[in-house]
């Protein structure tokens, strides 16, 4: 479908890429990884054109529809409502439906044979490409994504920039192409919007290739990650998780024959060293120096999993309740948030505070951390208790003169430079990037800094809202184990499920504008969220089937059959999944093989042949087994349902 062919993109004298080659099939769901800076978003406007290659070729299919979500759409701008900017995905729809208009209002004064022929073969074409289901379908997909019926008859205009996004978003998923561009398409969602975009995603027949800091998210969607290093793209055969293990298998042979070879070139130089002076042996000298300088050599291992070696302090303890919440009601005008609900937070908890946007996640924040004060109720801090609050407008405090050793001395004059250096290496800044100025860093590296001026407060209770934004997947990790190490107490607002699940204890959400708490993992809840929700929805269809004067024995025995099909349901999709796995590794294996039998040399070892070719025998018999067993048990789960 496409093919990229040795390409180099510089910028200035850095080539951002160098001879790359990366082959991208027909319907591939691909998560294309790599840290801030090796040129992910760069490859996505390679492959639309919107830039050119230095050198190299970026070929591909005649006629290949390519849709392409960017931060870029933010600036779209429209006096149309929602519904009507995401149906301009339709343009020969819409066009054919301006033509029939036209036609018949032709029609209310000429009848002639050829209006109604043109305006039949009109209506044809327009039946054929599903025009009259365009306005459901993209109704549907924008209730996908958040929007209710009033919201889709709104103006763009009238939304923020991430609903926007989301807008720009509906529209491209309904021109179905042939693959789909996505760069950072969960930035702008809520929880339930990622969780109904994974399951389109994972349905979708076309090819997909996702630019993410969402790690959960990937793992859904994609099958093939290529990692961005070094300028080159290095494929991996599987989701984000089999990237981790396979990288760290690959690292660890790399880094053997790094110190294999290191060992060897030490020994090459002494020889070379001892020798050097003799005239005798001055052939056998020069003939080392020229192989050492032939070799090809292997490259260190790159550390890109720093870990976070500095201890967080506060001078004072909090006590045990560090904030109460007492009959606290909410509401903007015509929208109520909260009403007289309680809540309570003491010392060593770590919240993580979910839900749909608009519910007033942020809102109910703002209010603990004392930033707002128009509302009803009380919200009290407990005893010694000395808090932090980092939300995005935090960055446009950052002062850009500064440079950013000077940014955290000014917030932090009690952490000595030593200290300070240590904390901004735990967030990326290295050597002398401790000395670039404000004004100079990206959206990402600023985040980092105001994470790190936050975490580096005097403070036993933080108040994070979505501190992953602008943040790739090293610096995600670099501050799940800062707020593991934290020893006060913290809530945070965030749609990273990943950091939720490693760092809360207990769950907050507001259903009917009241706090509930769940009190876990982020894991725990959503399990026992879903069997809540399921345990509903047999309820609602038993209330629909019970005849009206129905034994309650009948119910019973209804409920436990249907509870039986939820059974094996749930174990069938367990098998599901473990023969997915098993497909997986047994198509690398065969791949594997098949290298092998690429090789000419093994032509000439008949003893060797023999023995690969029973192996992929085997093996290709053991695939072709496995999708027999995953198609008997994909029948059976539509069977149930």
């Amino acid at each position: 479908m496409i093919s990229i062919n040795n390409l180099t993109y510089e910028i200035g004298a850095r080539a951002l890429y160098d001879e790359a080659n990366w082959h991208i099939k027909p319907g591939e769901k691909t998560g294309l990884i790599g840290a801030n800076g090796t040129g992910k978003t760069t490859l996505l406007k390679l492959i639309v054109g919107e830039l050119m290659p230095t050198s190299g070729t970026i070929s591909m299919a005649k006629g290949l529809k390519i849709g392409y979500l960017n931060q870029d759409l933010l600036s779209y701008h429209s006096e149309k409502n929602i519904l009507q900017v995401s149906m301009e995905a339709f343009e020969r729809q819409n066009e054919l439906h301006d033509q029939i208009e036209a036609l018949l209002k032709k029609l209310e004064t000429d009848y002639s044979e050829d209006i109604l022929h043109k305006l039949s073969d009109k209506q044809a074409e327009f039946e054929a490409l599903d025009g009259y289901n365009i306005e459901y379908r993209a109704a549907s997909i924008l209730a996908g994504l958040g929007f209710d019926e009033m919201d889709q008859q709104r103006q763009l205009s009238e939304f923020s920039g991430g609903w926007r996004m989301r807008v720009m978003l509906a529209r491209i998923l309904l021109q179905a192409p042939d693959l789909l561009l996505l760069d950072e398409p969960t930035n702008h969602l809520d929880l339930p919007s990622i969780q109904w975009l994974e399951s389109y995603l994972q349905a979708f027949e076309g090819a997909v290739i996702i630019v993410s800091h969402d790690r959960y998210f990937l793992d859904r969607v994609i099958e093939k990650t290529v990692e961005s290093k070094r300028g080159k793209l290095n494929v991996y055969a599987g989701n984000y998780s089999f990237y981790l293990q396979e990288k760290a298998q690959r690292e660890e042979i790399q880094n053997n024959q790094y110190k294999n070879q290191q060992a060897k070139i030490k020994q090459e130089e002494k020889l070379i060293e001892r020798f050097r002076a003799k005239a005798s042996k001055a052939k056998m000298v020069q003939s080392r120096i020229k192989a050492l300088d032939r070799m090809d050599k292997v490259d260190a291992v790159d550390d890109y999993n720093p870990t976070v070696n500095f201890s967080f302090r506060f001078s004072k303890q909090s006590g045990r309740h560090v904030k109460t919440l007492t009959k606290i009601s909410k509401s903007y005008p015509g929208v109520p948030i909260l009403k007289n609900t309680e809540g309570l937070i003491e010392k060593g908890d770590k919240i993580a505070l979910i839900g749909a946007n608009g519910r007033g996640k942020s809102t109910l924040l703002r209010i603990i951390a004392g930033a707002d004060t128009d509302f009803e109720g009380q919200a009290e801090s407990g005893h010694n208790v000395t808090q932090t609050f980092f939300a995005q407008h935090q960055l446009e405090a950052l002062h850009l003169e500064n440079e950013i050793l000077q940014e955290l001395q000014a917030f932090a004059p009690k952490h000595t430079e030593t200290e300070l250096r240590t904390i901004l290496g735990s967030f990326l800044f290295t050597g002398d990037d401790a000395f670039k100025k404000i004004k100079v860093l990206s959206g990402g590296e600023k985040s980092r800094v105001a994470l790190a001026k936050a975490l580096t407060a005097d403070a036993n209770f933080l108040l994070l809202d979505e501190p992953t934004n602008h943040l790739d997947i090293q610096s995600i990790n670099i501050l799940i184990q800062a707020l593991k190490q934290y020893e006060g107490t913290f809530v945070v607002v965030s749609h990273d499920r990943y950091l939720l699940d490693n760092v809360a204890n207990k769950i907050w959400y507001i259903e009917n504008q009241q706090i509930k708490e769940y009190p876990g993992s982020y894991q725990e809840y959503e399990e026992w969220r879903i069997a809540k929700e399921n345990k509903q929805t047999q309820k609602e269809e038993s209330k629909e089937k019970k005849p009206k004067k129905e034994k309650k024995k009948t119910t019973s025995n209804h409920s436990d059959k249907k509870m039986d099909r939820e059974r094996q349901s749930f174990s069938l999709n367990k098998d599901l999944e473990r023969l997915d796995n098993e497909i997986t590794l047994a198509k690398k294996e065969l791949e594997d093989i098949e290298k092998e039998l690429s090789n000419p040399a093994i032509y000439q070892e008949e003893d060797k042949l023999s023995e690969v070719n029973d192996r992929y025998t085997k093996k290709k018999s053991k695939l072709s087994s496995l999708q027999e067993q995953w198609e008997v048990i994909a029948d059976k789960i539509l069977e149930l349902e």
